[in-house]
């Protein structure tokens, strides 16, 4: 479902273009006159959030802009996304800028959750750096040492020194996979020379979808392209098959409900849903994967609180013949789950967080159950869950049912999950378009 229409850009708001520039250049000598008194403090900062596991103490100077290698010669595509999702959706472009030989890859995230999956997935001659803060110095600083021919920003990351440093360096920039949501629109809006500054440095962007689109248009882009989600044609979610075979074991042949993802304010109603199938008489194993895998023991105590025998996966154990409530408190193993199940709940959606990537379950055969808020991926949530027929609920009552029947009907989830997986295979087409424009800056890109 790749889309290639080019929007022109709109007013970003009601005033006079020359009041608009002004208030722009005003609100970006702000901008640069907080960081530049902000400063001094940031390695105080950084340090007091690497005490609470948010920074990586050992790589704090890359957050200042140093790097903790050499550049390598030839090209160098710098993509950056701001956490896992982003840089995971990255993942297959990377593959496909590398196949040219004299290319290499500098992948920039900013959470230590991110650094630790782009440790495990990124191929030879691809470089992961935490990305600086956004003050002159660090941005200098990062730029003199990488000085990327190319550089690709995911989703929505806009920070508007770096950015406009980069820019005013010649620099060629997309930004690629865009989303916008509403939030961030009318924030930016406030501030509509700023943002026509910010987005005028960036040749193309790609939007996920056509909302998206129009919003970028509105606050000043100057090439709009709607090309679809890079997350459709990002490759499965990956396993470790010795990992998947002792789950199985594990299993035995008991039904599964997965809940991935979550978010504080679902393991209630999730928990209701296991105390359903407990009094249906069922032996069904329900599988919590929180999304931050910190809350996991938080997760395990509510559910013995409830009565239920639980198991935490973060401390090494599978589940027995008598576990009722599995928390999987560890990172990067959806693809196990999802390869264990025939539909997931996905997280972030019976709270106002806007739901979580439908498209990992989808691939792997799994049917989706989501609750109301799916902002995130409104367009994505809306193909597969009209080729499903169901899947949306809008409180735990109705999720309770649709998991118990699902629970009971094996055959009818089983059918339900390759509707799914068809859906998700309708949607592609975003790589090879990002993969064209990135290749067609590449080639324009100065020495």
């Amino acid at each position: 479902m790749s889309r290639r229409t080019t929007l022109r850009p709109q007013p970003a708001s009601d005033k006079p273009k020359g009041q608009s520039e002004r208030g722009g250049a005003a609100a970006l000598a702000f901008y640069r006159g907080a960081w530049s008194a902000l400063s001094p403090l940031v390695p105080m900062l950084l340090r007091a959030r690497a005490k609470r596991g948010k920074e990586d103490l050992a790589r704090l100077d890359e957050r200042l802009g140093g790097a903790s290698v050499p550049r390598p010669p030839g090209k160098l595509v710098w993509i950056h996304g701001a956490s896992i999702g982003e840089s995971l959706a990255s993942l297959a472009l990377v593959s496909k800028l590398l196949e040219s030989p004299d290319t290499n890859i500098l992948v920039t995230t900013g959470t230590v959750t991110s650094a630790q999956l782009m440790a495990e997935r990124l191929p030879p001659r691809a470089i992961h750096q935490y990305m600086p803060v956004d003050s002159m110095a660090a941005a200098k600083r990062f730029l003199d040492h990488w000085r990327p021919d190319l550089a690709l920003f995911i989703e929505s990351e806009l920070w508007p020194n770096i950015v406009l440093e980069a820019h005013a360096r010649g620099i060629k920039m997309a930004l690629v996979n865009a989303r916008m949501s509403e939030r961030s629109f009318h924030r930016w809006r406030r501030l509509p020379g700023l943002a026509r500054r910010v987005l005028l440095s960036f040749e193309e962007c790609l939007a996920q979808d056509a909302t998206v689109a129009a919003r970028l248009s509105t606050l000043g882009a100057r090439s709009v392209r709607i090309t679809g989600s890079l997350k459709v044609d990002a490759p499965p979610l990956p396993v470790d098959e010795k990992s998947l075979e002792a789950f199985r074991r594990a299993l035995g042949i008991r039904p599964l409900f997965l809940a991935a993802s979550t978010h504080p304010g679902e393991d209630e109603p999730l928990l209701q849903v296991a105390e359903a199938l407990r009094r249906l008489g069922s032996d069904a194993l329900t599988v919590i994967v929180p999304r931050h895998p910190h809350r996991g023991p938080e997760i395990a105590a509510m559910a013995r609180a409830h009565g239920f025998t639980v198991e935490r996966r973060a401390t090494g154990a599978l589940p027995s013949p008598a576990t009722q409530v599995y928390v999987a408190d560890t990172l990067g193993e959806l693809g196990l789950f999802y390869r264990t199940t025939n539909f997931a709940f996905l997280g972030g959606s019976l709270v106002p967080h806007g739901g979580q990537n439908p498209l990992e379950a989808a691939r792997l055969r799994t049917a989706v159950l989501t609750g109301p808020h799916t902002q995130n991926f409104d367009d994505v949530f809306a193909v597969i869950l009209a080729a499903q027929g169901e899947g949306r609920v809008t409180s735990s009552d109705q999720l309770t049912a649709l998991v118990s029947t699902l629970v009971c009907s094996p055959v009818a989830a089983v059918r339900l999950g390759s509707i799914a997986q068809k859906a998700a295979e309708q949607l592609t087409g975003a790589l090879a378009s990002t993969l064209g424009i990135a290749e067609k800056l590449l080639g324009h890109a100065g020495p």
